[in-house]
């Protein structure tokens, strides 16, 4: 096992303080490259009329984008986990940027699905090691770190309705290309990450060296840690199912049932992004308080009630209800994130990959089968039953407690 390898796999516990500058970076950094990402389903109202689309072929874009992002990056964290790759983060943002120039002027349906396919890649590539440059900046503060990063990137996807309402609806599809210069902003904030992640990774190793520590052995807890993994992986099905419904096919039902206009259904998912968002940043701090398995319970198991009355309101209480759905709803983003590596601590890059990949892969199948079953039963249909996904929260009750996670932890340490 090299050193490097044993760095990441039990991170040496050093004297530092929480680095908030790079945290903050990253997290910008995360806002831009899911910016890029949210110009994709801000397009779906424009390309559905331009290119004369059924729902299905809108859920086989989204299933595109974010089933690529899904398959590759608990590959790229298993990779990175060992030999880490710093400048794969603006190269991964480069791929991003073809792919959003190649969206803008995309003529058909098959050129449209390769553009979104190389902001997949990119996305795929960014979102591992982003993660573990906020677990290495941590510090003692896991939760808020996580949080940090993650809101960073759910108010990059918080764009999405204000990019359809101010940008593509004005310019249409090519508006599509001022997003070129996000990535290229993006591209050199990495630049500046890759550098301070090149400093740490050194620094560390010469830890690892004076510590002269080892892996944990995980073998006798295998048995343990994988069916709380199996119930990380289906409470993130149930939000990125739910989620997926909204995002994707809410401002049909918004311009169907309120005779919205595009710009005016744009703004009641805006607002449940935004205070999803909010959500995502209170959810880290809560958990070091209260317990990761408390927090991911009561984020689940309290977002039903409001998910579930949502289509029978009328517009004003529809907007309180998504506003405060979504807020429930994203306290448990990040916190799932750092429940699992903390699972498995020594596969940061693959845990962050396989929770985060795995909700963009769920969010892509969710878009594909609820597109089907909206073309096949109705939309209205179709949004009251998805309503009813997060009630699968309730595994979050059969998860083993912080305590004896940590009790795990220490007797492999």
């Amino acid at each position: 096992m090299s050193q490097q390898t044993a760095l990441l796999q039990k991170p040496v516990p050093l004297a530092q303080s929480t680095t908030y500058k790079i945290l903050y970076v990253i997290g910008i950094c995360h806002l831009l490259n899911d910016a890029i990402q949210a110009v994709v389903p801000a397009m779906f109202p424009i390309i559905e009329k331009s290119l004369d689309l059924s729902f299905t072929q809108l859920g086989f874009i989204a299933f595109a984008l974010n089933m690529i992002s899904s398959v590759m990056q608990p590959a790229v964290g298993l990779m990175t986990d060992k030999k880490p790759m710093p400048y794969a983060l603006p190269m991964g943002l480069s791929a991003s940027m073809a792919g959003v120039l190649g969206l803008a002027f995309a003529p058909n349906f098959g050129l449209i699905i390769l553009s979104v396919l190389f902001i997949g890649i990119g996305s795929a590539i960014f979102h591992p090691e982003g993660s573990r440059v906020a677990y290495l900046a941590a510090g003692p503060r896991r939760g808020l770190a996580q949080s940090i990063y993650q809101v960073g990137g759910n108010s990059g996807q918080a764009l999405a309705p204000l990019i359809t309402a101010l940008v593509l609806v004005p310019f249409g599809q090519r508006g599509a290309a001022f997003f070129s210069l996000v990535a290229a902003a993006a591209v050199g904030l990495l630049i500046y990450i890759a550098r301070w992640y090149t400093e740490k990774l050194a620094i560390e190793k010469k830890a690892v060296i004076r510590q002269k520590r080892s892996a944990p052995k995980r073998s006798s807890l295998a048995k343990r840690v994988v069916p709380a993994i199996i119930f990380v992986l289906l409470l993130i099905f149930a939000r990125s199912w739910y989620i997926s419904g909204i995002t994707s096919f809410y401002a049909f039902f918004a311009i169907k049932e309120y005779s919205f206009s595009i710009q005016h259904s744009q703004y009641l998912l805006f607002a449940f992004l935004v205070a999803g968002a909010a959500g995502t940043f209170f959810g880290g701090p809560l958990a070091d308080r209260f317990g990761k398995k408390t927090i991911i319970a009561v984020s689940m198991l309290a977002a039903v009630p409001f998910s579930a009355i949502v289509p029978f309101l009328p517009p004003a209480a529809a907007l309180a209800c998504l506003v405060l759905n979504g807020f429930i709803l994203m306290t448990s983003f990040s916190v799932t994130v750092v429940y699992a590596q903390e699972l498995v601590p020594g596969k940061i890059g693959l845990m962050s990959g396989l929770t985060v990949g795995l909700a963009f892969g769920m969010g892509a199948i969710g878009s594909v089968g609820l597109g089907l079953i909206a073309d096949l039963i109705g939309l209205k249909k179709m949004i009251i039953g998805v309503g009813f996904v997060p009630l699968l929260g309730l595994c979050a009750l059969f998860l083993p407690s912080d305590k004896t996670v940590e009790q795990w932890n220490m007797k492999n340490a």
